[in-house]
């Protein structure tokens, strides 16, 4: 039986899932698992049945990640070695990283948390030199800076956890997801992934200082909350939070605010440009800025993503309150804001696939939306009392 060319283009054009896998595909699949397993091992006495779920769940969500987005691979792997470096140089003695070095100045949580702050805010200003300059080794270094400050910032809430153990004892260990401290570093840690995952989708770095700029901010927040309020500290858990679902409740959240965060500093750049262009079409901004396009199209995707996650977020928070205060939902203002992020969201995302919105309208829509997502996430601790008030400043 003859092959059209036709058939053939199709082919090569379109592989399949199969085709497309390589040996160094296979290879990071089997490091995951193995590295899954060497956890497992380790923490086998600590770990009950939901644990080694979210723990399966992760394996294999790595390595499809992996598959899909290559630069993940390196990621994952770097951000291994070095928690693994910082574990063994621990041993037994958790008092050791007083006086080893490397512990000390680079691998210790908090050491890990200045090195990414420093240069997440590097990584900002150079973003810029390079918009302006028009450098593409400037452009690259600012990448490399992201993708540093992204891997020590990840390194350290590893080591932290498993710091919560040395200092807390077996039993009282926790994720770092517990507290302001700690989820504004996962915060800077998940919108740095997400711009970097679409700076490598659309091949520019032009978006880089615009969505730097509000990691720059959180980490703003974390210094003075670490040295007004010395928060790095590692405490035990309040009663509300030992739950199995802190786990998955509170990384699902932020990946819908680093989404939201992430559409909202696009949308600053898109009005910029787009009032650069109206002013002075020649002018530096108009020419430098991010195309229009390309910043309504990563906004939308950013808003999508952000949607999911935030509605799996909900659902999990009402799993967590059905089972901690015997009722899915109560109305208690945490709850509430938390409705109307997920109304306001969904109404942009209706306007925009059913009826085409698009431009300065959606983009002021995706800055007012962060403002509001910020008001739910802090202002509602600050201002308001309810049964979500121990998350207060």
């Amino acid at each position: 039986m003859s092959v059209t060319r036709e058939a053939m283009l199709e082919h090569w054009e379109h592989p399949s899932l199969w085709q497309r896998l390589t040996a160094r595909d296979l290879i990071w699949a089997l490091a995951v698992l193995v590295g899954s397993v060497g956890v497992w091992w380790v923490y086998r006495d600590l770990m009950d049945g939901y644990e080694i779920a979210i723990q399966i769940g992760s394996t294999l969500g790595l390595i499809v990640w992996g598959w899909y987005w290559r630069p993940a691979q390196v990621f994952v792997l770097v951000v291994a070695l070095l928690t693994v470096t910082a574990l063994w140089r621990y041993g037994a003695d958790y008092e050791l990283r007083h006086s080893d070095f490397l512990l000390k100045y680079i691998l210790e949580s908090q050491a890990a948390f200045m090195w990414m702050s420093a240069l997440y805010v590097l990584a900002t200003a150079t973003y810029f030199v390079a918009l302006f300059g028009r450098s593409e080794f400037v452009g690259q270094t600012a990448t490399a800076l992201t993708w540093s400050a992204t891997a020590m910032g990840l390194t350290g809430l590893f080591v932290r956890w498993r710091e919560s153990y040395y200092l807390l004892g077996a039993d009282v260990g926790y994720i770092p997801v517990s507290n302001l401290y700690e989820v504004f570093i996962l915060f800077a840690v998940i919108t740095a992934l997400l711009y970097l995952f679409y700076e490598d989708r659309h091949r520019t770095r032009a978006m880089g200082g615009f969505a730097l700029l509000i990691i720059s901010a959180a980490v703003a927040f974390l210094l003075w909350y670490t040295f007004e309020r010395e928060a790095h500290h590692i405490q035990p858990l309040i009663p509300a939070l030992q739950s199995y679902w802190m786990k998955i409740h509170v990384p699902a959240n932020f990946i819908a605010y680093g989404g939201f965060a992430l559409a909202a500093m696009l949308s600053v750049a898109y009005l910029l440009r787009l009032g650069a262009e109206k002013r002075r079409p020649e002018g530096l901004l108009a020419r430098t800025l991010p195309p229009l396009d390309l910043l309504d199209d990563v906004m939308y995707r950013a808003i999508a993503l952000g949607f999911v996650a935030f509605t799996i977020a909900t659902i999990l928070g009402a799993l967590w309150a059905a089972e901690a205060w015997g009722g899915y939902w109560s109305w208690d203002p945490k709850e509430t804001w938390a409705l109307i992020v997920w109304l306001n969201y969904a109404a942009w995302l209706h306007l925009r696939m059913t009826k085409g919105w698009r431009g300065a309208p959606m983009a002021w829509w995706a800055i007012v939306g962060l403002f509001v997502t910020l008001f739910a996430f802090l202002g509602v601790n600050m201002f308001l009392s309810g049964l979500h008030s121990y998350g207060s400043l």
